[in-house]
């Protein structure tokens, strides 16, 4: 049985969006294609080398977030403000495609999102000239699988949704059609 969000896309979401942007070709129009998670580890260096109970738990929180295993990154430049040396792990991400990339949307817009304490809408202006959209989101307590009580490292998360030939405004348009809970403007 295919997600729930991938049937909603297929059968909602795209026909909105080409009757909205006069999208003829079946071809131009856009697509989600990935979603990336990624977490860096830059405050909990120990020296040059991250703590490894601290890397264990991101690489296990996101291996439970994204249903895949979790990759450790390595810096590309040394940075000596920031005690980061060439070559050394200082990120985990995960990039999810398929099934597992739909079912995350479904569980972050449906489960994950509405336990945020005090929220009041993702920014709808952090799109790039691309239409790529990109979040962080503070704590990975809201996750349903994420037990807090045996964490013993609270870290934060970036997500990149990853959308081809769209621009600013289509991809803002098909993720608010796909119930992304964007800032409301406030009534004067």
């Amino acid at each position: 049985m295919p997600p729930r969000m991938k049937d909603k896309f297929a059968d909602q979401v795209i026909p909105k969006v080409a009757e909205k942007f006069a999208i003829k070709n079946k071809m131009a129009l856009p697509k989600i294609e990935k979603i990336v998670l990624n977490v860096g580890m830059g405050k909990e260096l120990d020296g040059t080398k991250v703590k490894a109970d601290v890397r264990d738990q991101v690489l296990d929180d996101l291996a439970r977030i994204s249903g895949q295993k979790a990759v450790m990154i390595k810096a590309r430049k040394s940075v000596s403000n920031f005690k980061v040396r060439e070559g050394y792990a200082t990120h985990a991400m995960v990039t999810m495609r398929g099934i597992r990339m739909w079912e995350f949307i479904d569980r972050l817009i449906s489960l994950a999102i509405p336990r945020v304490k005090d929220f009041r809408g993702l920014k709808d202006t952090s799109f790039d000239p691309a239409g790529n959209y990109s979040f962080g989101i503070g704590e990975q307590g809201i996750f349903p699988e994420i037990n807090m009580a045996d964490a013993k490292y609270a870290h934060g998360l970036n997500v990149n949704v990853v959308i081809s030939n769209s621009n600013p405004d289509t991809s803002r348009f098909l993720l608010a059609e796909l119930g992304m809970p964007f800032q409301r403007p406030e009534d004067d």
